[in-house]
């Protein structure tokens, strides 16, 4: 038979002397417990920081994003905040590629799909938007073509040669209906950027209105493009879902899980969506500044070194599946990246910028759009026949060292078109 004392028959609490009495009791005989639970938190944390920060090779760039930060509180130098910022950005850019696998993992694969794709090409679509908001018209252009061609030309060549190498004594095949998609999307793209270029030198000098007819026709243009974008996703998700499926067939093949939590990956990408807003801001303020100090032109430093940093996450994972002789997926990185960008981000930046009160047109001027237009056409002509050796990888990584000489010498002021 139990004993009970007075106290406890009566329900009356212990004085405070003896609960700490109690707790120090506890705290002696068991010390695991407390500790446990006073440390669990800091346990996370540190797994966390483990796998978030130093689980990739480019951990080594993070000291960068407080050196930037420390160089624009001192004014330590404009070209010195570009630098550090485009060196900070690199491993935030592959991180965030990272999380939203994280996350994924618990969405599933049809929204996980969509918010990759979405969160991979974060880094140009907040440079762009931060670039309209300082009215700087011609950084958005070239940074968003020097995406598309960065995706096409490098991180689809570079994937193509390094998988074929790879892979000598294996025959290499992809489904093309994928690929004929994406083609047909960039096609379409490149469609609405030759319009308004053909339009201003058909009609140079009959109208004095020129520019504005230029602008209204870009203005309908995009929203057919995000119309068309639209489809796309709809085409992808619902009604034919099946040409997309060897993909993520390849990718659950691998039997990976998710090693961080849901809630943890959210925060961590909320996190550091937030400094790269920060570091983007950083590189539009001191673009100019870094091309006078360094010699190079405005159109190379964001067509060609910009999206080589944004595209980060992109390049490695590509690479990486075609190493392993899963084109399929690479395909879906490289093609799928570019035509959101030029389906989505490209007509989005000129909506914005027309609500925002910005003059922002389709019209690239000759040069990027002739080599927009080239690199679409080498490479759907380079994915047509669904088999792939590295001589086509080496063809698409030549052509973009040859577009990134041509850009680099060209040496043309940034006026803006505002």
């Amino acid at each position: 038979m139990a004993h009970h004392t007075m106290e406890e028959d009566l329900n009356i609490a212990p004085p405070p002397q003896a609960q700490n009495l109690t707790s120090s009791m506890v705290t002696k005989k068991w010390p695991f417990l407390v500790t446990k639970g006073r440390f669990q938190l800091l346990r996370n944390f540190r797994a966390n920081l483990q796998k978030v920060i130093f689980g990739t090779k480019l951990a080594v760039l993070f000291p960068a994003v407080p050196l930037a930060v420390v160089a624009d509180f001192y004014s330590l130098g404009r070209p010195w905040i570009f630098a550090l910022s485009l060196l900070g950005l690199t491993p935030l850019a592959e991180r965030v590629s990272f999380l939203t696998e994280q996350i994924a993992y618990y969405t599933g694969p049809t929204v996980g799909g969509l918010l990759n794709a979405t969160c991979g090409n974060a880094t140009e679509m907040i440079i762009s938007l931060l670039a309209l908001y300082q009215n700087k018209v011609n950084v958005v252009k070239f940074s968003l073509l020097g995406s598309i061609l960065s995706n096409l030309l490098l991180v689809l060549g570079s994937s193509l040669l390094c998988g074929g190498l790879a892979n000598l004594r294996k025959e290499q095949l992809y489904d093309r209906k994928q690929a004929d998609v994406n083609s047909l999307l960039l096609l379409l793209g490149l469609l609405c950027h030759l319009l308004p270029l053909m339009f201003r030198y058909a009609l140079a000098g009959e109208y004095a209105s020129i520019a504005t007819s230029t602008l209204q026709l870009s203005r309908a243009s995009s929203i057919v493009m995000l119309i068309a974008y639209a489809a796309y996703i709809f085409f992808q998700l619902k009604t034919h879902r099946q040409i997309f499926d060897a993909q993520e067939e390849d990718e659950s093949e691998d039997g990976e899980k998710a090693v961080i939590g849901f809630w943890s990956a959210f925060t961590w990408l909320v996190g550091m969506t937030l400094i790269i807003s920060l570091l983007s801001e950083y590189i539009v303020a001191t673009i100019e500044a870094a091309s006078d100090s360094w010699g190079i032109s405005i159109s190379f430093i964001s067509i060609i070194l910009l999206p080589i940093v944004g595209n980060a996450a992109e390049h490695a994972g590509s690479i990486i599946f075609a190493f392993k002789n899963k084109l399929d997926i690479s395909l879906g990185v490289a093609m799928g990246s570019a035509t959101q960008i030029s389906m989505f981000v490209v007509p989005l930046s000129v909506v914005v910028a027309w609500t925002m009160g910005i003059e922002m047109d389709l019209d690239f001027k000759l040069l990027e759009t002739g080599c927009l237009a080239l690199t679409i056409i080498v490479t759907a002509f380079t994915l047509q026949d669904g088999t792939s050796h590295y001589m086509k990888g080496l063809v698409l990584f030549l052509c973009y060292i040859i577009i990134s000489a041509c850009f680099f010498v060209q040496k043309t002021p940034l006026i803006d078109d505002a």
